[in-house]
């Protein structure tokens, strides 16, 4: 019929009636959003460690890679280089310095959270330190056995050794760590007559105790 309206033309029904609206309600959105925040949270704690790790990790690799390049440079370029450990007026912190001139060629700092440090806990013995240089203190440790020196320099010669300020042969050891942390120790040796670096970490052993494992 002629004067069938709309609805009557879709069984009584509007094309436009009741439906559900799609979509989160607000209330579904927060439960959501609140979950997705605690695995955030938990998944960014359960990093830490590893972070932590990594910038111990990063301090101990600059620290060895700025004592490799002072002696490339001294064997390169045939002159004398020093690096300077400062663990005072500026703490934890390395200079490169060419010896004929005072110029410093390259500075680096460890993160804020690692220093040039000793941790209470490392092996103290002779027979347990790393290359059996000192006694696990201090923290820079060069100038093995030589009185008179400068226990925070080593310097590289053309031919590759290591002495210290008076031209005497310079063997030693630094340690850094962060604080509190035992197993975060890590060290650096010299041996001088050939300026050869080792790099040592500390690791726990069966039944207590701890050793320094090579790098």
């Amino acid at each position: 019929m002629h004067g069938a309206t709309d609805d009557t033309k879709f069984g009584g029904r509007s094309p436009l009636g009741h439906r559900r609206t799609s979509g989160f309600s607000l209330i579904e959105t927060l439960i959501v959003l609140s979950l997705m925040m605690i695995a955030s949270g938990i998944f960014f704690m359960s990093l830490q460690p590893a972070l932590k790790d990594t910038r111990v990790t990063n301090a101990y690799n600059a620290t060895l890679m700025t004592m490799r390049r002072a002696r490339e440079q001294a064997i390169a370029e045939r002159r004398v280089y020093l690096v300077t450990f400062n663990n005072a007026v500026t703490p934890n912190t390395i200079t490169i310095t060419r010896a004929s001139t005072g110029q410093v060629t390259s500075t680096i700092s460890l993160p804020t959270d690692i220093t040039f440090r000793a941790e209470p806990g490392i092996p103290t013995t002779l027979a347990t330190t790393p290359d059996h240089f000192g006694t696990g203190s201090p923290a820079i440790d060069f100038d093995q056995g030589v009185a008179g020196g400068a226990k925070n320099v080593v310097f590289f010669n053309p031919d590759g050794s290591a002495q210290d300020i008076n031209s005497n042969t310079n063997n030693g050891v630094i340690y850094l760590a962060r604080s509190g942390s035992l197993y975060t120790s890590r060290a650096i040796t010299v041996w001088g007559s050939t300026g050869r670096l080792r790099g040592y970490r500390l690791y726990p052993i069966a039944g207590g105790g701890s050793i320094w494992r090579q790098q």
